[in-house]
């Protein structure tokens, strides 16, 4: 049994200056019924082991650029379930999880991470339904949301704005390339991981692009050499941006 750890989550220190305890107002993070017919893009983001997701929404406060003005965030929170590696204790946790730190190798709870991956599709398909186009929807995800998130795009019907790995891992095995949809591998992965994580070995974030290039997707994989578990500044501003770029084209392409 791995040691005992009560949060798989942990944002950087720099994470708490005062920029990021500056809230967005709610307008900005859940849109008023009457702005939610105006709004053009959604980003999902799912946190990690023993987090929440109103302890994230300050995340929202890098994204000021024009092409965010309307778009609606969404920051869930996992139910809380006995988690194997914290010896059955209960938390916050999207599936089970058996050991950590997490490697390469580590035992995998597929039954629970589709059973996760339904209720993620079940957010993205309301907001489809609401009249946000597939491509405008982001998916972003720190360590075991991390996980969740590569799983949910991977396994979504159609092409997505992008999937957003930070210190996460691959949650299944090879065998579930076959439920990639042709559209679902058109949808680009972003992946960024700290060399020094010691929670989720840089080895398993290692594993993700040669297991999405056997898929048929494409992978930025970025690697932070100081970084632990957690997510520096840095890697929110190149989300910010790599989103941006994906909206801005969408718009082009509407125009």
């Amino acid at each position: 049994m791995s040691r005992v750890v009560p949060f798989l989550f942990s944002l950087a220190a720099s994470l708490l200056d005062a920029s990021l305890r500056r809230r967005a107002p709610p307008s900005q993070l859940v849109p008023k019924p009457m702005a939610a017919a105006r709004t053009r893009s959604f980003v999902l983001w799912l946190h990690g082991l023993g987090d929440s997701g109103p302890a994230n929404e300050p995340i929202s406060t890098f994204f000021s650029a024009p092409e965010f003005r309307l778009t609606k965030w969404a920051f869930p929170s996992a139910p809380d379930s006995p988690v194997s590696c914290n010896h059955g204790a209960v938390m916050p946790s999207w599936f089970d999880i058996h050991e950590l730190p997490m490697s390469a190798g580590s035992p995998q709870h597929e039954s629970g991470v589709l059973k996760a991956v339904e209720n993620v599709h079940a957010v993205i398909d309301k907001e489809v339904a609401d009249g946000i186009h597939p491509e405008n929807i982001f998916v972003c995800g720190f360590s075991q949301g991390g996980a969740l998130t590569l799983a949910s795009v991977l396994l979504y019907p159609k092409t997505l704005g992008g999937g957003a790995v930070f210190s996460g891992w691959v949650p299944f095995g090879s065998s579930i390339t076959e439920r990639i949809s042709p559209k679902a591998r058109k949808t680009p992965i972003m992946w960024s991981h700290g060399i020094a994580d010691k929670v989720v070995l840089f080895e398993a974030g290692q594993a993700g692009p040669p297991f999405l290039q056997n898929a048929g997707l494409n992978c930025e994989f970025k690697a932070y050499p100081d970084l632990g578990h957690s997510i520096s500044k840095e890697e929110l501003y190149s989300l910010e941006s790599w989103i941006r770029n994906r909206l801005k084209a969408s718009q082009q392409r509407e125009n």
